[in-house]
């Protein structure tokens, strides 16, 4: 568990082909910055975690529950556990995203 990353001790990974970094590790929750590039491409797809996220910068659209929205910096967003999402990357940009319970796919 790791309560408090200094953002030089994040931990580089990669999933689906997008870059990310993981950050801080909590009892139930866990912190990453996704790295968003124009050409990744984030297919429907789901997992049992809850997901909310903080666009930094860059644009994009999410679509879940049957609709799309447009974000972009300053937007946020919470996705239930287990339902189908997918992310368009309009502009590049990064997105803090917040997963419970912990993602162990992404350690």
């Amino acid at each position: 568990m790791k309560n408090v990353v200094k953002k030089e001790n994040g931990v580089p990974r990669q999933f689906l082909g997008v870059d990310f970094v993981v950050l801080s590790i909590g009892k139930d929750t866990m912190v990453a910055k996704m790295l968003y590039k124009p050409t990744d491409n984030v297919p429907f797809h789901k997992h049992p975690n809850e997901q909310s996220g903080y666009v930094i910068s860059g644009k994009y659209r999410l679509k879940f529950g049957g609709e799309e929205y447009l974000l972009s910096e300053g937007d946020t967003y919470s996705i239930p556990a287990d339902v189908e999402h997918a992310i368009e990357i309009i502009e590049a940009g990064e997105v803090v995203d917040v997963f419970s319970p912990i993602r162990q796919d992404y350690l």
